[in-house]
């Protein structure tokens, strides 16, 4: 994991991440009952991490992968979204992006996307 961008947080970015973690999105719930206590595979994922000015959903620090969980509000982002991204790839973690309506309605489908993201 890239401590220098962890360990350096802005203590307001720290507290909404908490927020986060209390207000989860039903989907975001969903999937984490689906990655939390180690059942993704013997593998741990943390939710609303802060890295650099961003919190991230979920983050697998053995696989450095984060998976995001995109709502509509994505459709007006898509500019930030992608500069996001590049920032994170940019201090070496992967990024998925996975929609809420296939975490509600196809789960399986997202938990073989992230197994398959832990291969490439």
């Amino acid at each position: 994991m890239p401590k220098t961008y962890r360990n350096i947080q802005n203590p307001l970015l720290r507290q909404r991440a908490r927020e986060l973690r209390a207000e989860q999105t039903p989907s975001e719930a969903r999937l984490w009952r689906a990655l939390r206590n180690r059942a993704a595979g013997g593998l741990k994922f943390h939710r609303q991490v802060p890295f650099g000015s961003y919190i991230v959903d979920f983050y697998c620090a053995e696989k450095k992968l984060v998976v995001e969980v995109d709502g509509g509000v994505h459709d007006d982002q898509v500019s930030y979204d992608a500069d996001r991204t590049a920032w994170l790839e940019s201090i070496g973690l992967k990024v998925i992006r996975v929609r809420n309506e296939d975490v509600m309605y196809r789960l399986e489908a997202v938990l073989d996307a992230i197994w398959n993201a832990f291969d490439s």
